[in-house]
């Protein structure tokens, strides 16, 4: 488990009011080497802690569409 304290979270602009919603703490990449991912609906609840490579990587392939139906 990494210890996400002092993260920033900052609320994806995709999120929306239909249930999607998205809060990311990229402020830990140099102290900690991870960026933090959770849901903003419960923000007590599981947290990601996920790479920065693997972040990229993931962002990557949502914006050139891999994870479309």
């Amino acid at each position: 488990m990494n210890d996400l304290a002092g993260a920033v979270w900052r609320t994806s602009s995709r999120s929306n009011d239909q249930g999607l919603c998205v809060e990311v703490a990229d402020n830990l990449v140099g102290a900690r080497g991870v960026v933090g991912v959770r849901d903003s609906k419960d923000q007590a609840g599981p947290t990601l802690a996920v790479s920065p490579p693997g972040w990229s990587a993931f962002v990557r392939a949502i914006r050139t569409g891999h994870f479309r139906p």
